[in-house]
């Protein structure tokens, strides 16, 4: 593939993807539904579907991935899947008892137009059982709609509500990583507020050693506060595209207000979840914070000089990008491309208010939705760059071009830990500056001359 890439121009396509900055929407579904606790997801196709969408996801969190299938064969792909759909339920239910099952489509299940609110309707279940489901076809959106699709299922076939309001704030912490979600609530119970995270991953997709295997690991949101959620206070959403549908719908079915914020990464990110969560709490922003951001701005002034002006290209998931984009915004850097295999949302538009904001011409940065790693690859072949950022996808390009690579975002497949330290907040945006100054100036040690070799910087 690297060596095909066009070296002298940048060739136009209309109907052809190659190396996608996505992957498919039924991994997002059931990186979701791992998010509640008791829950078993149930890919709805063939075994080969759920097979890499498991590997996928148990590659980037190095922790396995449960998730059921109704095992397609030739007759269901021709005759339908709903025999296969009440086989593979009574199972699920005889075998591991979870409290929930989590149903959603594949490619081929809706293709040949599976109709799974009728097959659900007409399924008996065992006493307090509960079979909820989306659609995610894989040949539409990506693992982040997918996400935010089977979030906004749980709100629609669980949430209830009642006379009387819990109080609590609802967070939907878009599609990030375990050690995100820890992050998150940190601030959260720094300004002493009662919440529900939904879907909460943390110690699930990092849940410690113990020495036993647990079908159900003791994390994720409890399936109790999944169903008050219709009386809960307010809502927010992290990230338009994993998480606006989620709020979308609480609003839609409980008239619960809700605010949609991008992924607290970098200074002003971090500074708008804050502030929100210092309104909703009536409370000022506690002294541990502030600290922790001004000891981030007190790092980035320390290594400025080694980040100014320095070009990035930036590729991932949509909220990550838009996160990324404006913290190296204020790092000084200049994001020469930025772009992201998940569609709509209006993401160049996105882009041009960020570039905006610090003055950046829109000339300056190539920005597009819907593209793919080919694309992004000969355009900095025309024009390089001195830094990649974003998942282990940018890898063959960075080799290719001997341009360094800061490993963040989703899927990171080929590096450890990733998952369990976060890149939101104000730490996690120290954690992110560290590796980007680390990288570059590591990038300087090994081009300079003998005698340019600094060992004080």
């Amino acid at each position: 593939m690297l060596d095909a890439t066009p070296r002298d121009s940048v060739m136009e396509r209309k109907g052809l993807v190659s190396n996608p900055c996505k992957t498919c929407q039924p991994v997002g579904a059931i990186y979701a539904a791992l998010g509640v606790h008791g829950v078993m997801p149930h890919s709805h196709g063939s075994q080969g579907c759920v097979a890499f969408h498991r590997m996928f996801l148990t590659r980037h969190f190095k922790e396995p991935a449960m998730a059921s299938t109704s095992a397609f064969t030739e007759g269901a792909s021709v005759f339908g899947g709903g025999a296969n759909l009440k086989t593979a339920v009574k199972n699920i239910f005889d075998i591991y008892n979870p409290e929930v099952i989590a149903v959603h489509t594949t490619c081929l299940s809706e293709t040949i137009g599976d109709d799974l609110h009728s097959f659900i309707s007409a399924l008996e279940l065992p006493k307090g059982k509960r079979v909820i489901y989306c659609n995610t076809p894989s040949y539409v959106g990506s693992h982040v709609t997918g996400f935010s699709s089977m979030a906004a299922g749980f709100v629609n076939h669980l949430a209830e509500k009642s006379n009387e309001t819990t109080g609590k704030l609802f967070v939907i912490p878009g599609f990030v990583n375990p050690g995100d979600m820890r992050e998150m609530k940190l601030y959260l119970d720094a300004f002493d507020i009662d919440y529900t995270m939904m879907p909460d991953t943390t110690d699930v997709m990092d849940a410690p050693m113990t020495g036993n295997f647990e079908l159900f690991p003791k994390g994720g949101t409890p399936l109790a506060e999944v169903k008050r959620l219709g009386d809960a206070a307010h809502t927010i959403a992290l990230g338009e595209w994993a998480s606006e549908p989620c709020a979308n719908a609480l609003k839609r079915k409980h008239d619960v207000n809700f605010d949609v914020l991008g992924l607290p990464i970098g200074l002003a990110g971090t500074d708008a979840y804050v502030m929100a969560l210092s309104k909703f709490s009536a409370k000022p922003v506690p002294r541990e914070i502030d600290n922790l951001r001004g000891r981030l701005v007190d790092s980035m002034l320390d290594v400025h000089q080694y980040l100014s002006a320095k070009r990035v290209a930036i590729a991932g998931d949509p909220d990550t990008v838009l996160g990324l984009l404006q913290f190296v915004l204020e790092c000084g850097m200049i994001p020469a491309y930025v772009g992201t295999g998940t569609p709509g949302g209006n993401f160049e538009a996105k882009v041009d208010t960020i570039l905006e904001k610090y003055g950046v011409a829109q000339d300056d940065c190539w920005r597009k939705s819907e593209t793919d790693y080919f694309e992004l690859h000969q355009r900095i072949i025309q024009n390089p760059v001195d830094l990649l950022l974003g998942p282990s996808l940018w890898k063959q390009i960075a080799k290719a071009e001997d341009i360094p690579l800061v490993r963040c975002g989703f899927p990171i497949l080929d590096r450890y830990i990733h998952p369990l330290i976060p890149i939101v907040g104000y730490s996690g945006a120290l954690h992110l500056l560290q590796m980007i100054a680390d990288t570059l100036m590591d990038r300087q040690d090994a081009l300079c001359e003998d005698q340019d070799l600094e060992f004080v910087m």
